[in-house]
């Protein structure tokens, strides 16, 4: 079966009444190897149900569709591009198309028997926030194949002490293993990018290394931490939370860590102690 949206993508557009729009990130895959190797990377089982996120044109949809798997949900924000799908997959039963804002999507209601397989191109300008979004739902989750901007891709796998480390790079290690990654050159896409892109696997964390009660207050210490990351961790710490630098020093200093190191050189797992350290000493994040 050839896919027209890939060999013809500006037609496609075209035909779906859609401009791509800067402001929204919408930039098409349109290199098919590319779109067999990630959908490859989901490793999808006849026993799967399986969301995608922004497909856009569908030149992912229609390698997932040819796959032997139970339930197939695509979720697209575009109207216009969402009535092309269904209009495209009606005579699939297993397949549904939602026209609606992932951000927004309590992905409980929509998923019918869990863990899901969750498979996206995402959107530029929303990337960072869907993957927060999805750590919401993790226990829900059995593996992601997801697209980034390739300096979006660096940053979220970023490891400690390197400079692409960041909140986003510890967050995303409260919840999520990443198996593996790979380049899509900028060239893959309609309209061209100016930057490559960056396909991450993430599966989740076997075992979670906080409380759910602790969640809230483990994400604010990142955020503060990484707030003025070239400056020693005491020093965004305290003036976040109206603490003399010593008093943070000496909570650092407790749980055997140095306060003068930078937010980049600790391990997830540290965050955590670190949050229960500060919280012991009446902290309210």
């Amino acid at each position: 079966m050839v896919d027209r949206s890939a060999a013809r993508p500006a037609a496609a557009l075209a035909a779906a009444g859609v401009h791509p729009a800067k402001s929204r990130g919408q930039n098409f895959l349109v290199q098919p190897r590319i779109a067999d190797r990630i959908v490859a990377a989901a490793g999808i089982a006849p026993s799967d149900e399986v969301i995608e996120i922004g497909p856009g044109l569908g030149i992912l949809s229609e390698r997932i569709s040819r796959a032997a798997m139970r339930r197939f949900t695509m979720v697209e924000l575009d109207r216009n591009l969402a009535a092309a799908l269904a209009s495209r997959f009606e005579a699939d039963p297993r397949i549904r198309v939602l026209c609606a804002d992932f951000l927004t999507l309590d992905l409980a209601v929509i998923v019918e028997r869990p863990p899901v397989k969750i498979i996206g191109n995402l959107p530029f300008n929303a990337a960072a926030a869907i993957l927060r979004r999805l750590c919401d739902f993790r226990p829900l989750v059995a593996r992601m194949v997801l697209m980034f901007q390739r300096e979006v891709g660096e940053r979220i796998r970023a490891l400690r002490g390197t400079s692409e480390r960041s909140a986003l790079s510890v967050f995303t290690a409260l919840y999520w293993e990443i198996e593996d990654h790979f380049r899509v050159l900028a060239g893959s896409f309609h309209p061209r990018p100016k930057i490559d892109s960056e396909v991450i696997i993430f599966r989740p964390r076997a075992a979670m290394l906080l409380e759910r009660s602790e969640e809230r207050a483990v994400l604010e210490i990142v955020r503060a931490a990484f707030s003025a990351p070239r400056k020693s961790i005491r020093n965004p710490l305290a003036r976040r939370f109206g603490l003399p630098p010593a008093a943070v020093a000496a909570a650092l200093e407790s749980i055997g860590l140095n306060p003068a190191a930078r937010a980049a050189e600790f391990e997830v797992e540290q965050f955590v102690a670190i949050t229960r350290a500060l919280v012991a000493c009446g902290v309210k994040p």
